[in-house]
């Protein structure tokens, strides 16, 4: 009898593995699903950088490498490849990117999650010629900063302002409502200025409240062909993914009344948007934790997205919350080598 179970068991798991690979296609087939064409690289790879769960050995710096923009795999067998050293000495939400002078700049939150979702108030950064060996660890701590932000620092990016002539850090914080600090707002999103990622200039404000009263958390702020500033930043009230827009970077973003743009997916947060080199299509990739699983789809106008069907991306491994950095096949082949695929 125990055995007729077990045969049940996997032929309903067996089952439902065809149904999700097949139906979708099925439906696309025949029209019900219209799923997005993945664009085709032109030129250079792609790196992501991810950390992989909640215990503390998977709050770590890790890579993935593809050469499509779509397919990728681990590098250092999934192990991290930057070890943090202050504040919590665990990283989560990293992001990258390719400074005005050449170098590379790294920086995450500075949170251990099993403290509490409230208990961050810093992020960390890192400075590399080679995204290999990271140097010049900093730890910019908000309580250190004029500022009346609060109990949380997420998601820290970072994009060069042409005519400030710094980069613009951003990320989501909430404000103390009274002084013994016991009550704070909901979630926003917050700017502030560097010129090298170790401290602040001025201090900070407030780019962009969600309507309604409601958290906004993890924003990607990407300029469009079209010069307009798109932020995209998860409704952290109901697990979707919006957008907003401004005409200049810094300045205070709205959002439209129908906002949403991810597609059929639930439980999404973590999103990161990055253009497929040579090619007028952005791909946004999304972080379910409510499947532990990532999504994609993408889009050409920056407001009108299609998902990717699972059979044109993979990955085989668990990231979580990260950051996309095109890179060149010298760059890939090198760190290829350094920590081996």
């Amino acid at each position: 009898m125990k055995k007729q179970v077990k045969i049940v068991i996997v032929a309903i798991a067996c089952l439902l593995v065809v149904s999700a690979i097949v139906v979708p296609s099925v439906l696309f087939a025949l029209g019900y699903i219209d799923y997005a064409e993945p664009a085709v690289s032109q030129e250079g790879k792609y790196l992501l950088v991810y950390f992989s769960g909640n215990l503390p050995e998977e709050e770590r710096i890790k890579y993935a490498v593809s050469e499509d923009g779509y397919n990728f795999s681990p590098l250092n067998n999934n192990q991290p490849v930057v070890t943090q050293t202050v504040g919590t000495e665990c990283a989560r939400d990293p992001f990258i990117l390719r400074g005005e002078d050449g170098c590379f700049y790294l920086m995450a939150t500075d949170m251990r999650s099993e403290l509490g979702w409230t208990s961050n108030h810093a992020i960390v950064t890192w400075k590399s010629t080679d995204l290999i060996n990271w140097t010049e660890e900093t730890l910019i701590d908000l309580k250190d900063v004029k500022s009346p932000l609060s109990n949380r620092a997420w998601a820290p990016q970072a994009i060069w302002d042409e005519e400030e002539g710094m980069y613009m850090i951003y990320l989501s914080a909430s404000v103390w409502l009274d002084e013994n600090q016991t009550q704070s707002s909901i979630t926003s999103i917050w700017g502030m200025y560097t010129k090298d990622f170790k401290t602040i200039e001025g201090e900070p404000f407030e780019l962009f409240r969600a309507p309604e009263g409601k958290d906004a958390i993890d924003a990607d702020i990407v300029k469009g062909d079209d010069g307009i500033y798109y932020m995209y930043y998860k409704d952290e009230n109901n697990a979707t993914i919006c957008y907003a827009t401004c005409d200049t970077l810094a300045g205070t973003y709205t959002a439209p009344d129908d906002n949403i743009v991810n597609v059929r997916y639930e439980g999404v947060e973590g999103n990161f948007m990055y253009r497929i080199a040579g090619t007028d299509t952005y791909v946004m990739m999304m972080d379910s934790y409510k499947h532990d699983r990532f999504y994609i789809q993408q889009t050409t106008d920056m407001v009108h997205f299609k998902r990717v069907a699972f059979s044109d991306y993979s990955f085989d491994f668990a990231p979580r919350h990260g950051a996309i950095l095109h890179i060149s096949d010298k760059e890939y082949a090198s760190l290829v080598e350094a920590f081996g695929k």
